[in-house]
């Protein structure tokens, strides 16, 4: 029976006094798009906190391109937290939208964002306090279609069973055309069914539930998918891929929140793609081609974003901003704009070059706070093998440059269990830190007062999707400890600090990394165990993670630490970012070598596929320094 759409709001105020937080259950927020009255709505879910996930920018993405259109209305949903979950439950609220506080079970669509692996229970914990049913199979005619996307798309196997349909790539015009599939559909009074085959027509559209699992001695013990027989799903789904970057709007944050949220700040994404190469990296494969904004539109809509939301600061957001080729031209541009106005221009990460450094020092101005660096690896013999073409005079030069320039923190991330790893390349990252550390105290000076220390931080590597490591095994939990352990002790100086990732949420996120369908029963069993806000180190509970492999048949370590064979169909070969397989292949053995592959928005083509398949092409709007 369809679920009446009707605010509800005075079924959750009552329950705001008792709860932690009670402005992450506020709607209103300036800015936002009041709810309209046209004949399609659709709801956006992040399914964590508000705080976490009010400053995403997919989301704020879509929901603006929805709103923009005539009789299309997008509002927004974020996981209550524990406390606000088990009142709901007590009293029999259902989950509501911000904005209009309507049942989700009343829109007509509603669509989750993937934004990281450990996400996958708290969906489950969406749709079950939303009513509505966890799996495709078990929805009804008048259920909401429910849709999926983001930067964890790529493996969405182990969610399968629970979307209607899967977005892959770009947003910005396939939500749209998604939306109008599935109203247009409705409108006609065509089975869900019928509307399930229809969303297929749309490029980049995958339809789960039109494809079956084969396992065979091609295969993984995951099997792969194949389309149904005469439903009309394509072999591969390719993913949609906007070539004129900078026809979208560049201003999509224009919503300012009540409560103190992460990165409470202004973004611009200033440009999409990253063709460096490391070959560690989903998203600098699965983002292919580069398209950069030019700098006047970065830097009038980021003007016009401060003047309207009263932001005090603007962040330039992408995958490695200081590679955009007139950054220098925005920030200078942003800087004459705003002077003044106490408002501090940031970018993410800097390069490993003295350009680099200047442009750090373009957006610090007279403030000189910590600065980031990204070597990855200890050894250059390692970084050969992730191909960060980074070298270790590389590091030395932006260490001396932004010391001289006025820094004194300097914070370095590594990553640990990088194929072909050794002890001596473990040691090689403190060995690389005492350097910078003694870099920073022949320039500052040696006493305490000088201030200069290093922080390293140390990931684990989770072997993903589309990159040429996912053939490869994550190091064992134990294994991972031991080298954290050698670390630590090989770092002797107080003034470096180290931090590094729980080898158990590691564990688990290389697990439901690298599952096919059948991984869905671990997820629905550790959610009903209770295993909720798993990325939350606070929350994670990896008794319950382990206890639900073992009911499931499952071992945790053997799925995330298996090789598989580079010749094997793999979970996700049905869908792709354009990025041919037989590079990636190349790429390993590149790797195994120890071989480099350059970008190609500084050389030539590298023979990556995306172009040619996509029919894109990189955009570049100044010359690559």
């Amino acid at each position: 029976m369809r679920v009446e759409r009707e605010n509800l709001f005075h079924l959750v105020e009552p329950l705001l006094s008792r709860v932690e937080h009670p402005a992450r259950y506020l709607d209103h927020e300036w800015g936002a798009c009041e709810e309209q009255d046209g004949p399609f709505h659709l709801c956006m879910v992040y399914a964590d906190v508000y705080e976490i996930g009010q400053p995403n920018l997919g989301v704020a993405i879509l929901y603006n391109q929805v709103n923009a259109q005539e009789g299309m209305s997008c509002e927004r949903c974020y996981l209550p937290w524990k406390d606000v979950s088990e009142l709901m439950r007590e009293k029999g609220v259902p989950l509501l939208s911000l904005e209009g506080a309507a049942p989700l079970a009343s829109f007509d669509a509603v669509g989750f964002t993937l934004a990281h692996e450990l996400i996958a229970t708290n969906v489950l914990e969406a749709l079950d306090l939303a009513g509505i049913p966890l799996t495709s199979s078990e929805r009804d005619e008048d259920d909401p279609v429910i849709l999926g996307g983001g930067p964890s798309a790529w493996n969405c196997e182990p969610l399968a069973e629970v979307f209607d349909a899967v977005l892959l790539g770009d947003g910005e015009e396939s939500i749209v055309e998604v939306c109008s599939c599935i109203r247009d559909a409705r409108a006609e009074g065509v089975s869900r069914a019928e509307l399930l085959r229809r969303l297929v027509g749309v490029p980049g559209t995958y339809v789960p539930s039109l494809y079956e699992v084969v396992v065979d001695e091609s295969s993984t013990r995951w099997g792969y998918a194949v389309p149904r027989a005469g439903e009309g799903a394509p072999e591969v789904v390719h993913k949609r891929c906007v070539p004129d970057f900078a026809a979208t709007p560049a201003l999509a944050q224009k919503i300012v929140p009540y409560a103190g949220i992460v990165q409470d700040r202004m973004s611009i994404e200033v440009l999409r793609g990253c063709a460096r190469g490391c070959r560690f990296c989903q998203a600098g494969m699965t983002y292919r081609p580069v398209r950069e904004r030019p700098a006047e539109q970065v830097v009038s809509c980021g003007v016009e974003g401060l003047l309207a939301s009263g932001h005090n600061e603007i962040s330039l957001s992408s995958l490695s901003t200081t590679d955009h080729s007139q950054c220098e031209q925005i920030l200078h541009g942003l800087n004459s704009a705003l002077e003044g106005r106490g408002v501090r221009v940031s970018i993410p990460s800097q390069r490993l070059d003295s350009f680099g450094v200047d442009m750090a020092a373009a957006v610090a101005g007279a403030r000189r706070g910590g600065l980031t660096f990204a070597p990855e690896a200890g050894s250059q013999r390692l970084r050969d093998v992730i191909n960060k073409n980074v070298s270790e005079e590389d590091v030395e030069w932006a260490a001396r440059n932004a010391f001289e320039a006025g820094w004194r923190r300097m914070k370095l991330y590594f990553m640990m269990g990088l194929p072909t790893e050794t002890d001596e390349d473990v040691i090689g990252i403190a060995r690389l830190a005492e350097r910078v550390l003694e870099i920073g105290r022949e320039v500052v000076g040696r006493g305490v007062k000088s201030g200069v220390s290093v922080s390293i931080s140390v990931a684990v590597l989770v072997p993903k999707a589309y990159t040429p490591f996912q053939w490869c095994g994550q190091l064992e939990p134990d294994e991972v400890r031991r080298r954290q352990q050698l670390l630590l002790h090989e770092v002797r100086d107080r003034a470096i600090r180290v931090s590094y990732h729980d080898a158990d949420v590691s564990l688990v996120e290389g697990a439901l990394s690298r599952m096919g369908r059948a991984g869905f029963s671990l997820v629905r069993r550790a959610w009903e165990l209770g295993c909720r806000f798993d990325a939350w180190s606070s929350e994670f509970r990896f008794d319950l993670w382990l206890r639900a492999a073992g009911e499931c048949g499952f071992d945790l370590a053997d799925v995330a630490c298996e090789e598989l064979p580079l010749s094997a169909r793999l979970p996700w070969d049905h869908t792709s970012p354009g990025v041919g397989k037989g590079f990636l292949q190349r790429e390993w053995l590149r790797a195994v070598e120890g071989v480099t592959t350059p970008d190609c928005t500084r050389t030539s083509c590298t023979g990556c596929g995306v172009c040619p398949t996509l029919g894109v092409s990189n955009v570049i709007w100044g010359e690559r320094s």
